[in-house]
């Protein structure tokens, strides 16, 4: 079967970095798909940052789902996120016999990082820029695995939430996207899958508190995603890798999100 030519874009996050039999079975998934189509990760690791502050007596503080990062801080969240992170994930691809290359948000120019706000230190805005080297690796069989942390064009080091980093990895690309989340997808208040959402519905869910913390920043950059890219979005679970294979068939198996009419 030919490959399709646009790539792919899968998120990762939360527990699922923890989880080696889990990373196993997704990635066993994965190099089945990249005959078809290639695929890019993109990752957080937000459970590692959290140890390695706690083993260093540093506070943790979040705002509006986003982590509040000093800049004297962020040296060592970027060495959980581009590095242990990055490596563990890239070491349980080359295990699946995938042509692993860990990168980050600032290789080759991918996304273009400025500050997000002041309160929240150094916390990056990512959006869409050079995809000739991601490209590059694309087109020699490789399959990027990309941290959120980004650069500047001053050299700092930024960090960037996963959800936003993987939108604008996806714009950079002109790929399709699928966020996957420790839940199945956005549930309602009997919580219960919600199979579609539009921006609307979603933000009526946002003030009665239904979606909360970090979903609503997950749900946002969905709904940017799908308009700005003019094509669906998925919001799935991961803790089934099985059902992976079906929703790379074209199946939904999250929250759909689709672009404004």
């Amino acid at each position: 079967m030919a490959k399709t030519q646009r790539p792919v874009v899968v998120k990762l996050g939360g527990a699922v970095l923890s989880s080696k039999d889990t990373l196993a079975e997704l990635f066993s998934a994965i190099s089945e798909y990249q005959e078809q189509q290639s695929v890019v990760i993109v990752h957080g690791g937000g459970y590692l940052v959290d140890d390695l502050m706690s083993k260093l007596q540093f506070e943790i503080v979040k705002k509006n789902g986003l982590r509040v990062t000093p800049y004297d801080q962020i040296p060592f969240i970027t060495g959980s996120l581009a590095g242990t992170a990055n490596k563990l994930l890239q070491g349980e691809a080359v295990k699946s016999g995938l042509k692993a290359v860990g990168l980050c948000l600032g290789d080759g120019g991918l996304c273009d990082v400025t500050e997000l706000d002041p309160e929240l230190g150094a916390v990056g805005l990512a959006k869409a820029g050079d995809p000739t080297i991601v490209n590059a690796i694309i087109k020699a069989g490789g399959t990027p695995i990309i941290s959120s942390i980004g650069l500047t064009v001053e050299g700092q080091l930024m960090n960037v939430n996963a959800d936003d980093a993987a939108v604008a990895v996806a714009k950079s690309l002109d790929a399709d996207l699928v966020l996957l989340s420790d839940v199945s997808g956005v549930l309602d208040q009997h919580k219960e899958l919600i199979p579609e959402l539009d921006s609307e519905r979603a933000e009526r869910l946002i003030n009665a508190k239904v979606i909360t913390d970090g979903m609503v920043v997950k749900v946002r950059a969905a709904l940017e995603a799908a308009n700005d890219l003019g094509r669906p979005i998925e919001v799935a679970g991961w803790k089934d890798p099985a059902l992976l294979t079906q929703l790379f068939a074209g199946k939904s198996i999250g929250t759909c999100f689709f672009p404004n009419a």
